[in-house]
This record gives C-alpha cells, structure tokens and sequence, in this order.
C-alpha cells in the first residue's frame, strides 16, 4: 500500500511569509526614494557646475582675448621699430664701407676679387652655376682699376655704432620673436574649445614657471628695449650726419660695384640658408617618416604573425570537427563560422601582405630620396661656407688692415669668434 512521503525540509509560518513580503515592497520603496533625492541632488549640482564652468570659460576666453591685444600692440611698436633700426643700421653701414675704401689700396680690392673667384670656383655639381654673385665679381674687377677715392674721419666711431645697433637689434628681435611665440601660444589657446582633438589633462597645470616674470616686469622689459633702440638710432643718425659732412668724394664707380657685389652675396647666402634650411628640415621628416614607417612595417609583420596563427587555429577547429561521428558531422553554425572566419582571415592576410609589400616599396622609395637630400645639403653647405669665406674676404675692403681678423681660418677652418649656428654647422660639414 503506497504511503504519503513528505520531504525532509524548514517549513516557514505563514506570517512570516507575509512578513518577508511587506519587508521586501517597504525597502523598494526606501531605496526609490533614496534615489530620487540622490537624482534631484544631481541635476541641482550639474545645472549650477555648468552653469560656473559656462562662466569661467567665457572669463578666460575675455581675459586670453585682452592679453592678446595688448601683446599685438606691443609687437606692432617692436616690427616699426625694428623697421627703422633696421633703415638706420643699413644706412650706417653704408656710410661706414664708404669711409673705410678711403684707406684701401687699389691692389687689394682686386686681390679680393680674385681671391673670391678663385673660392667660388671650388663649389659642386649644380651649385656651379653663373650666378649673379660671380657676374658682380666679374664686372668688380674690370673696373677696380679706375677707382681709388677716399674718407678721411668718423670710421671707428661707425663700427662702434654699428655694433651697438646690431645687439639692440638682437634685443628687439628676441623681444619680437618671444612676443610673436606668445601671440601664437594665446591665439592657439583662444581658439581651443571643448570639440578640439589636441586637448588632454596635463600634470600639475596651475604651476608657476621658475623663470616668469610679474606683468609690471613685462611692461617694463619691453619699455625699455623700445626707449634704448630709439635713444641709439637717433644716435647714429648724428653720427651718419657727422660722417656724411666729413666725405670728400662719394658715389663713385668702386663703390657702386662693391655694393653691388656684397649684396648679391647676402642676397644669394640667404637663399643658399634658405634652400639649406628646408632641405635639412625635408631630411628631418624624411627621417622622421622613415622611422614611422619601419615602426607601421613592424607592427604589420606582428598582424601578419598573428592572423596565420588565427588561420591555424580555425584551420585545425576545422579538421578537427571531420572527425565527428555519422550524424553529428553536420553543417551546424560553429561550421559555417569558421568557414566564414577562415575566408576572412584569408583575405586580411592577402591585404596585410599586399600593404607590407608596399610599405617596404615607400621605404626603399625614402632611403633613395634620402641619399639625394643628404648629397645636395652637402653641396649647399659647401657652398655656404665657400661663400662666406668670400664675405670674410671682402671684409678687407671695409676694416683696416692693421684691424682685420679673419672670421673663418682658411686652413684649419677654426674660426676667431662666436659663430651663429648655422655657419658652425657649414663649418663642420665641409
């Protein structure tokens, strides 16, 4: 006869039922109502952060937007300054060359000229052109003969002068340059805003720069760079005055010519500086590139790497799944997902390999441009410094000989004082 089996279990009272159920809609409720107010807070605190941060911002943007002002008018008084020293320095110096040719022998100037041809000769590949510089030479020594004309006074104080302009001018200009950077940096900043792709959290912001300055110090750094060029110009602008009183013959054929001649010399070392300046910046981002690009083709060769083990991984879940028995070999979806990942991964690697083998055409395309990049600087260079040899040289015609100093040793290629950068850079290179 069967009988009632009962499972062996905790029965719990009814009013406990009931209990747990009214505990479980009163702390529902509890919670909604906790989060209700955490949400209302919220929106409160949202609203009014905007709101300060809407603010704040638009403060800032007003603030960047005077400074920039402020700085633009400083550097518009700093470009007609510039102007006018820049005026007063060229006039000086002509002044100066047309004192000093008073005290040249007639021989000199032509072994200078010579001497300048004979440099010149030693330029490379396409630098050997007939240039304007070498036509000037040309035409120098042809009339040399029918030139001898003199200035008596006043050609010290012009070189002290000239040298004094030329610091207040390097003054002013890295007054200038530092205005224009922070015109830049400001400008840069007033055009951020929240869509900007280069904008990122930075360490420690709010720093203050050991070297800042106060706004006071600013105003008057810049003041006095101004006062000083002024008070100096207007200097030399007594002393050319002074200088032209005391010329007994000017504007002769000599000094037309060699005029002539050493502004074709600036004028072509400047383009020479220029081309060099952007061939080595073309060698800087060739380089540049090619290190990128070793570093895509590595990362290329990696993938590579990885789909075929990929594919090995599919291909061998693949074979594996043939060895299923009778009816369980069937064409479920796991089959048709690898198959489908097999296809895909066969046609990645086809790309991948067809982009390395393009990548390694580009790289091979970069080292030869490369080569050609470094062959032509080392021609510019040469020429550079073949042509400021030449500037050197023609300095005879303009310092007394008791006062000449050679800038660039001929043989050792040392040089007798400071060189800028870029002609220690020619120096070494050649």
């Amino acid at each position: 006869m069967a009988t009632l089996s009962v499972k062996p279990s905790q029965r719990f009272q009814l009013q406990d039922w009931h209990t747990n159920n009214y505990l479980l809609s009163t702390n529902a409720e509890l919670q909604r109502d906790a989060s209700h107010q955490i949400r209302q807070e919220a929106r409160v605190l949202r609203n009014e952060s905007n709101n300060q941060t809407i603010w704040d911002e638009h403060d800032n943007r007003t603030r960047l937007a005077e400074r920039i002002d402020t700085v633009n008018r400083w550097k518009e008084m700093l470009d007609k300054c510039l102007t006018d020293l820049d005026a007063e320095i060229d006039a000086l110096t002509q002044m100066k060359e047309s004192a000093e040719q008073n005290l040249q022998a007639k021989n000199l100037p032509l072994d200078v000229a010579i001497e300048c041809l004979t440099l010149r000769d030693s330029r490379r590949d396409i630098d050997v052109v007939r240039d304007p510089v070498e036509e000037e030479l040309h035409k120098e020594v042809e009339v040399i003969d029918a030139t001898k004309k003199a200035l008596q006074q006043k050609i010290s104080q012009s070189f002290e002068k000239l040298c004094l302009l030329q610091e207040v001018r390097q003054q002013l200009n890295s007054d200038h340059r530092g205005k224009m950077e922070a015109l830049d940096i400001d400008r840069g900043c007033l055009s951020l805003n929240l869509k900007s792709p280069n904008i990122s959290l930075k360490i420690n912001p709010t720093r203050v720069p050991d070297n800042s300055s106060t706004l006071q110090q600013w105003d008057d750094f810049s003041r006095f760079s101004k006062n000083q060029a002024e008070a100096e110009m207007k200097e030399a602008t007594e002393l050319r005055e002074a200088i032209a009183l005391t010329i007994a013959e000017t504007n002769n054929e000599l000094e037309a010519q060699r005029v002539a001649t050493e502004f074709a010399f600036r004028k072509r070392l400047r383009e020479l500086e220029k081309v060099y300046s952007e061939l080595k910046w073309q060698e800087k981002n060739t380089l540049q590139e090619i290190a990128d690009l070793q570093e895509d083709i590595r990362h290329l060769e990696e993938d590579l790497r990885r789909k075929l083990l990929n594919l090995k991984l599919c291909h061998t879940r693949l074979e594996s799944r043939t060895h299923r028995p009778n009816v369980e070999l069937c064409r479920d979806q796991a089959q048709y997902g690898l198959t489908d990942e097999v296809h895909q991964l066969e046609a990645t690697i086809a790309a991948l390999k067809q982009k390395l083998a393009q990548a390694q055409d580009a790289l091979d395309a970069l080292y030869k441009h490369l080569a050609r990049l470094q062959a032509d600087i080392a021609c510019k260079a040469n020429s550079m410094l073949l042509d400021t040899k030449c500037m050197d040289t023609r300095r005879k015609l303009t310092v007394p000989a008791e006062k000449f100093v050679p800038e660039v040793d001929t043989f050792s290629r040392t040089t007798n004082r400071t060189l800028s950068p870029l002609k220690s850079c020619q120096l070494q290179l050649a």
